[in-house]
C-alpha cells in the first residue's frame, strides 16, 4: 500500500507515492485556514486608523501620494486591499490625478504595461496612473544619504517627491531579511541597483538568516534605508497559502512590522523533534515558483528539516526561467560551488550573482535535486541537479539508504519555517 501526496507545481499538481512502511511526516505552513472577520474588515481597519495612525490632513488640494505594490513574484491580494485604501484617500480630499502607484521591482525586470491587471484591476489602472519601477534608471533616482552600514541609499525620484509615501505589501519569513513587509517594499522595492547591491551583501553575515529580525544586519539596514526614504505608512497583510488574508496591519512601518512578525511567531513555525534524512518539497506552485531566482527561498527552507549530508527533492516549474540572467553570465566558465562562492566574494557582492553564493551555502551542507522547466543545459550550467522524474528520483534515493529513510513532505517550503523543538 502507498500514501498519495500532492505537491504544488507551476499552475499544476505533481502526485507522489510512498510506501506505509515507511516513516513519513506532512508539513503544510502553519495556518491555512482564513480570518474571514479580518479580510472582510479592510475598509474598517482602514476608516478607523485616520486618528490611531495620524493620516496627514489632506486640506491642500495639490497633496500628492506615492504607493508601493510588490511585483508579479509576490502573491498579494491587491485587489482587496487597494480599493479600501484608494477610496479613503480619496474621502480625505486626495485628487484622483495625485495619486501614483509604482511597481516595486527591486532588481526584477520591469513590469511591462500588459502585465499589470496581474496586479490591479482595469479599473484602477484607468483611474489611477501605475508605473513600474526601474532600478537602473539612474536619471529617475534621488540620493538620500547612507546607512550606518554604509550603504547608499538611492529612490524612485517621483515616489521621494510625494508627500504621503505608503507600502503596500505582505509580511511572511524572508530567508535572509529575515521577514518582508514594513519598510521593504520601498528600501528594496523602488530602490537603486547600488542601494540594493549593498544592502544584499549583508547577506553573507550568519546573522542575516530566515526568522531574525531584531539582530539581522540586512534587516536593520533595510529598516535605516526606509527610515531615509522618508516612508510615512504601511499596509500590510499576512496571508495563508490559498492567498487568503489571515490579519491585516496598517501604521507606521516600524508598528507595523513588528507587529506582523509577533504573530508569526506565535503561529507561523513549525516545530519538528529532530531533522530528516529525506526532505520533498515544493515551493509552493505559482507565483512562489515563477522562476529560479524565486523558488530558492523554498530550498533555503527546505533545506532546514534537512540533516547534514541528507537530501532535498524540491519541485519548482520555473516557467519564466532562471529570472536573472546576470546570475547566468557570473555561472559561465564556473565548475562548483566552492569556486562560484569565491568568485562572488573575490569580485564584489552583485544581487543576481548572489544566488550562486546562497546555493553554494546549500550545498556545503546537504544534497539537493529540482524537478523543473528550465533547460537541461542551464541547469548544469548553474551546477544544479534537475531530474525530470520526481517519483523515480525518490524511489532511487530511498533505495540508496541502508535503512528506511525518516522523510518529510513540505508543499508549501516558501511559506513553512522549522523550528527544532526545544531549540
Amino acid at each position: 500500500m502507498t500514501h498519495t501526496f500532492a505537491l504544488p507545481y507551476g499552475k499544476s499538481i505533481l502526485e507522489i507515492g510512498l510506501s506505509e512502511e515507511l516513516t513519513v511526516d506532512l508539513y503544510l505552513a502553519a495556518d491555512l485556514i482564513s480570518n474571514t472577520e479580518n479580510s472582510m474588515d479592510i475598509y474598517s481597519a482602514i476608516r478607523n486608523s485616520s486618528s490611531k495612525f495620524k493620516f496627514p490632513s489632506f486640506s491642500d488640494k495639490d497633496t500628492t501620494v506615492a504607493i508601493t505594490i510588490n511585483d508579479k513574484t509576490r502573491p498579494v491580494p491587491n485587489n482587496l486591499l487597494f480599493p479600501p485604501l484608494l477610496k479613503r484617500l480619496l474621502e480625505l480630499g486626495v485628487k484622483k490625478e495625485n495619486i501614483l502607484i509604482i511597481i516595486a521591482t527591486g532588481t526584477h525586470i520591469p513590469m511591462p504595461e500588459y502585465e499589470f491587471e496581474m496586479l490591479l484591476s482595469s479599473e484602477t489602472i484607468k483611474e489611477f496612473k501605475v508605473i513600474s519601477h526601474n532600478c537602473d534608471d539612474d536619471s529617475n533616482l534621488t540620493f538620500k544619504g547612507t546607512t550606518s552600514r554604509g550603504t547608499p541609499v538611492f529612490v524612485n525620484s517621483l515616489y521621494d517627491k510625494a508627500d504621503l509615501k505608503i507600502v503596500v505589501g505582505d509580511i511572511e519569513p524572508h530567508h535572509f531579511a529575515g521577514f518582508s513587509g514594513g519598510y521593504k517594499s520601498a528600501s528594496i522595492g523602488v530602490s537603486g541597483r547600488k542601494t540594493i547591491n549593498h544592502n544584499h551583501a549583508l547577506l553573507q553575515d550568519a546573522k542575516s538568516c530566515v526568522g531574525l529580525y531584531e539582530d539581522n544586519p540586512l534587516r536593520q539596514d533595510i529598516e535605516e534605508i526606509g527610515q531615509l526614504i522618508g516612508v510615512d505608512l504601511a499596509f500590510n497583510a499576512i496571508l495563508n497559502e490559498k492567498k487568503e488574508i489571515l490579519h491585516v496591519f496598517l501604521g507606521h512601518p516600524k508598528d507595523v512590522i513588528l507587529a506582523g512578525i509577533k504573530v508569526i511567531r506565535e503561529t507561523g513555525l513549525t516545530l519538528i523533534d529532530k531533522t530528516y534524512d529525506l526532505v520533498i518539497a515544493s515551493a509552493g506552485g505559482y507565483p512562489k515558483d515563477i522562476n529560479l531566482y524565486q523558488a530558492q527561498k523554498a530550498l533555503t527552507h527546505a533545506s532546514l528539516f534537512c540533516k547534514d549530508g541528507g537530501t532535498v527533492l524540491l519541485a519548482a516549474a520555473c516557467n519564466e526561467g532562471v529570472g536573472s540572467q546576470s546570475y547566468v553570465d557570473f555561472m559561465k566558465g564556473v565548475t562548483n560551488h566552492s569556486e562560484a562562492r569565491d568568485k562572488l566574494i573575490s569580485s564584489g557582492f552583485r544581487v543576481g550573482p548572489h544566488k550562486a553564493f546562497q546555493f553554494a551555502l546549500i550545498a556545503s551542507r546537504i544534497n539537493f535535486q529540482i524537478i523543473t522547466d528550465i533547460s537541461d543545459s542551464i541547469m548544469k550550467e548553474l551546477l544544479l541537479l534537475k531530474v525530470d522524474n520526481l517519483q523515480a528520483s525518490i524511489d532511487k534515493v530511498i533505495g540508496s539508504f541502508s535503512t528506511p529513510p525518516r522523510i518529510a513532505i513540505v508543499p508549501y517550503a516558501t511559506a513553512t519555517i522549522p523550528q527544532l523543538r526545544g531549540g
